[in-house]
């Protein structure tokens, strides 16, 4: 599909008059929008009205305005025709999940298998175009075995690649200058020459692109959003108007997919829902478990959950007239284990209790730690999204009543402290932190950590003497001596890493 007016169209759906002039007709002039390119101030694009007395996209402003007096002139936003562009690419989704936008002025949709909701490729194309009208947007439509033979004959208003002219080609303007002196202006006459002979006077990216056009090669899109292995659609004849009801064809389509993932022994650890409305906008919901489910009920009260915690709540407008549920992550769900006095595991509860936290509070609120496999302190574990870290490894053994070996809270990065020892290499027996003196009345260590020599480009490192410290008013701390004395540093510095609980 390609919008040749989606610039201008975009100006005219945002109701910015083109004529800034309180007394202007009711009929606006046409208008230009304008970009500064090397000095002069082209049209980067116009209006129907423009078009219609022969300017294009490209011409200066003073030569346009030689031409149409009355025309008008409005700064171009590319970003803003970019994000147009990319919020119908969303609204295609409700064709095919293999969407993908083409800037400035394309959309490509491989719609195969995709058509018999609508009675075939033309039916669909149809209501394509229908939808675009009431958007007020111009599409041409065309149809090709590949994105850019389709994208290049919807561009030039054809039916046959053969009929193209040879501009079609996404080459140099060298090449094409080239080519219509040696007269060969379509893509036919093009196709017609000896493809070594093309490839050593224009380069090989040229005959690649000419195979592209001519459907020999097929590089495929690049999708939006990728296909999902469990999905659940329902389409109305007559859109919702009421978020009620929306949320019951959601628990609808919630039990169909339960029964997708209960054939394959799975359950969802991600819930996508897609709320289409007719007016082209779309509402997606989503909601993540700790565990996997398949449970409709619990699925629409996390829905539910998520959309009371929404700062803009679900506007049905003119309705939904499509609502897709899909889950785009999946996971193994075999049968649980009741206990016997009845009632589900604990690990159950828990994993309910994470799934509204998250909901409610966001998806990178709720977090765990993971342990990582390495001996430094600050990188033995990591703080992730509990929704994205499954969790791996095995924490420590920790004997029942023994002290912890290392604290919960440490300081990035480490805080210097002036301590007092009785010998250089002995454990502390007197340290000042934050302005105040502590005397440590027992201690506990020293736990030697030896560095990553082999991440060093000097192959030299600091050895880490660490000591479990108590003070006269019974607070621990964690304190380490940088550095051996006298072997690897002459006067080791000494560092509070952490505070006991």
């Amino acid at each position: 599909m390609y919008l040749p007016l989606l610039s201008s169209e975009r100006i005219i759906r945002s109701r910015i008059r083109p004529s800034p002039e309180s007394n202007a007709p009711p009929e606006p002039p046409p208008f230009a929008l304008v970009a500064r390119e090397k000095g002069a101030i082209i049209l980067a694009a116009v209006d129907a009205k423009s078009q219609a007395q022969g300017l294009a996209p490209g011409m200066t402003l003073a030569d346009s305005r030689a031409r149409v007096p009355a025309l008008v002139s409005i700064a171009h936003e590319p970003a803003a025709d970019l994000a147009l562009l990319e919020w119908l690419a969303d609204g295609c989704d409700r064709y095919t999940p293999m969407v993908m936008a083409m800037p400035p002025l394309g959309l490509v949709l491989d719609i195969t298998g995709c058509t018999h909701p609508y009675g075939g490729e033309a039916g669909l194309v149809d209501d394509l175009l229908r939808r675009l009208a009431k958007l007020g947007l111009t599409g041409w439509p065309a149809l090709a075995n590949t994105p850019d033979a389709a994208l290049a004959l919807a561009r030039h208003r054809m039916a046959d690649v053969g009929d193209l002219p040879s501009t079609a080609l996404e080459v140099a303007e060298s090449t094409h200058l080239a080519l219509r002196r040696a007269g060969l202006k379509h893509i036919t006459d093009v196709a017609k020459q000896h493809r070594p002979a093309l490839a050593a006077r224009f380069g090989k990216d040229m005959t690649d692109r000419l195979a592209r056009l001519l459907g020999e090669v097929d590089i495929h899109i690049t999708p939006r959003r990728a296909p999902t292995p469990i999905e659940a659609e329902q389409r109305f004849a007559a859109p919702l108007a009421h978020s009620d009801a929306a949320l019951a064809v959601i628990e609808t389509l919630a039990v169909r997919a339960g029964l997708q993932l209960t054939e394959r022994a799975e359950g969802g650890r991600r819930f996508d829902v897609a709320l289409f409305r007719s007016d082209g906008h779309v509402a997606r919901l989503g909601v993540d478990t700790a565990n996997p489910v398949r449970d409709p009920k619990l699925l629409i009260r996390l829905l539910r959950d998520r959309i009371g915690g929404l700062s803009d709540p679900l506007d049905p407008g003119f309705g939904y007239d499509l609502i897709r549920l899909s889950v785009p992550v999946t996971a193994p769900l075999a049968a649980s284990q009741l206990l016997l006095e009845g009632g589900t595991l604990a690990e159950g509860e828990i994993g309910a209790l994470v799934d509204r936290l998250t909901t409610r509070l966001g998806r990178n609120r709720v977090r765990r730690m993971i342990p990582a496999d390495s001996h430094i302190p600050e990188q033995a574990a990591f703080d992730l999204a509990l929704a994205d870290s499954p969790f791996s490894g095995n924490w420590p053994a920790v004997i029942e009543g023994d002290p912890p070996w290392r604290p919960l809270q440490l300081f990035d990065p480490p805080q210097i402290i002036q301590v007092i020892a009785e010998v250089p290499d002995g454990p502390p027996r007197r340290f000042r932190w934050r302005r105040r003196l502590h005397e440590v009345t027992r201690h506990e260590g020293p736990e030697r950590i030896a560095a990553q020599w082999w991440r060093r480009a000097d192959g030299a490192g600091l050895t880490r003497d660490y000591y479990r410290v108590e003070d006269g008013d019974g607070r621990r701390f964690w304190l380490f001596r940088h550095g051996l004395y006298g072997t690897e540093k002459p006067l080791p510095g000494w560092y509070l890493h952490g505070l006991f609980a």
